[in-house]
């Protein structure tokens, strides 16, 4: 994404410098607003009002009681048929317009369990505990409450266009896409039976790297499987001055966690990505003191199946092979522990992905839209692909960074946050406004009239 930003971005100084040098050019007018686009802009005070209020109050994953009762209320006010509580939190929102396509749009709802450091005046000040019992700071760290307000605007824009569409509309607002939950769950409570079947999807995400306006777009694998796995490693303790009475877990949870880097960098074929991550190890409480065992959090990414299954029977096989080597006796052989979070790769059938992106570069103007590479975060969308392959499906992306922080982060002059970060303050208006004109181009084309 970086490389193709540098390129429009030297694309329009180079401009610039040619207009700057002929004084009797005169620069080139703005392209004329869309009438979508005006619509968007004649709503977007109450949007950030709702961005606000979103933002300012963030509820965990599981937790979205509030949020999803609210933006629940304003889908029955455009007329949806709307019911709430789909898979624990989650609200889905149908509207029937004659015989057609079924297009799902889909919005998250849960916030991080981050403490916010934006400065902004209607920054989160929620705390609540963790299901683990830490007690946390509640933040939209993620960009979600814009995501739900884009939403809402093109539930309301769609709404007020049934003369330029057919089909069905299915609009739903997800929970725990965060720990990777929601959309499995909405889809086990019934979504694709006692709702109508999707014949399309779509969705965005903002980015944290892309200039807040930017649409991006990937053809194929777009986001990664994402696991979470324990390794307990387990030893027989003792006293720190007699090693040799015992065998020592974290010197065994030391073997693995340098041995586990071969499994990408010596058996992963280099062209397809993969990250074997130790996030925590856990050991011990003396200084003096060998205990009986240590614990290694892992968060492990690929994107094929084929990919995940191979890395999952690695680490078994790794942390078997160097506790055998160790000379751990067979009762004390290490537990690997595939966590129940898995957010499975989100892939975007290529010839949709270009079909959507070639009509988003017709609306847009020029350098708008780009091709961005996969990356290596989450998102749990692509269960609904998973759960239907005949489904058309489109995650896109939209830049949140304000463009002259963008200019000093290519000059070197700053470091972006990233998502998850407790600095991430998009560009809020902008991803709105964005968001809510591409999905609704989109969705009147999927939906157009024969």
């Amino acid at each position: 994404m970086r490389h193709a930003l540098t390129a429009i971005l030297a694309a329009v100084s180079f401009s610039s410098i040619a207009v700057a040098q002929t004084d009797f050019v005169t620069p080139p007018a703005p392209p004329p607003q869309s009438e979508i686009g005006a619509t968007v802009a004649k709503d977007m005070d109450g949007l950030m009002t709702l961005y606000r209020d979103l933002h300012a109050n963030p509820e965990l994953s599981l937790q979205e009681v509030n949020t999803a009762a609210k933006l629940a209320k304003r889908l029955k006010a455009l007329k949806f048929d709307v019911t709430e509580k789909v898979g624990g939190t989650g609200v889905v929102a149908v509207m029937k317009n004659g015989t057609g396509p079924v297009l799902l749009i889909r919005a998250d709802m849960d916030g991080l369990p981050v403490i916010e450091q934006t400065g902004l005046d209607f920054a989160s000040k929620v705390r609540t505990k963790t299901p683990e019992g830490v007690e946390t700071g509640v933040m939209h760290a993620c960009g979600h409450d814009t995501h739900m307000t884009a939403f809402i605007e093109t539930a309301k824009l769609l709404a007020g266009r049934k003369d330029q569409w057919k089909g069905t509309l299915v609009m739903i607002l997800q929970p725990a896409e965060e720990v990777g939950k929601g959309a499995r769950d909405m889809l086990e409570d019934g979504l694709y039976t006692r709702f109508p079947r999707p014949t399309h999807a779509i969705a965005f995400h903002d980015a944290a790297n892309l200039e807040a306006g930017v649409i991006g777009y990937t053809p194929g694998y777009a986001l990664a499987n994402v696991d979470s796995i324990d390794i307990l490693v387990k030893g027989v303790g003792g006293h720190g001055a007699y090693p040799q009475t015992t065998k020592d877990p974290i010197v065994l949870g030391a073997r693995i966690v340098t041995t586990l880097q071969t499994l990408v960098s010596r058996e992963q074929e280099p062209q397809d990505p993969a990250v074997v991550t130790v996030g925590s190890f856990q050991g011990g409480a003396k200084h003096n003191i060998i205990p009986d065992q240590a614990k290694l959090l892992l968060t492990v990414r690929s994107y094929s199946d084929e990919t995940r299954a191979r890395l999952i029977e690695g680490i078994k096989r790794i942390s078997r092979g160097e506790a055998i080597a160790a000379g751990v006796p067979d009762d004390k052989m290490p537990v690997v522990t595939v966590q129940d979070e898995f957010t499975p790769s989100t892939y975007n059938p290529p010839e949709f992905a270009e079909q959507m992106a070639g009509l988003l570069k017709t609306h847009f103007p020029a350098g708008r839209v780009v091709k961005t590479p996969a990356v290596m975060g989450g998102e749990d969308f692509g269960r609904f692909y998973r759960a239907d392959k005949s489904i058309h499906s489109f995650i896109f992306w939209v830049g949140g960074v304000p463009a002259d922080k963008m200019a000093q982060a290519q000059a070197g002059q700053l470091t972006l946050p990233s998502l998850h970060s407790p600095f991430w303050a998009p560009q809020a208006d902008q991803v709105i406004a964005t968001a809510s004109e591409a999905m609704t181009v989109l969705a009147l084309d999927i939906l157009k009239k024969d």
